[in-house]
């Protein structure tokens, strides 16, 4: 035997040692109509905008922060 991995040249008649081709073994755990329907359709229908929050909020809350370091600043120097 040239490597512990081949067959027993004895064994090459026995029916027991037929190996499935790729294709065969591949295909023997698929079901008959494997196109499965897609859960996220792409494209189509009518998209809603999406709502971010007004620009007003955004500078509202740098504006706190800002306040917040200075107020630390100012009570720990």
């Amino acid at each position: 035997m040239a490597s512990s991995h081949d067959i027993d040249p004895r064994a090459f008649e026995d029916p027991r040692n037929r190996y499935p081709t790729d294709e065969e073994f591949y295909a023997s755990g698929r079901p008959a109509h494997p196109v499965l329907p897609e859960d996220r359709p792409r494209g189509g229908g009518g998209t809603v905008p999406v709502k971010h929050r007004g620009t007003w909020a955004t500078v509202a809350l740098v504006a706190g922060i800002c306040l917040l370091i200075l107020v630390g600043i100012a009570l720990f120097p």
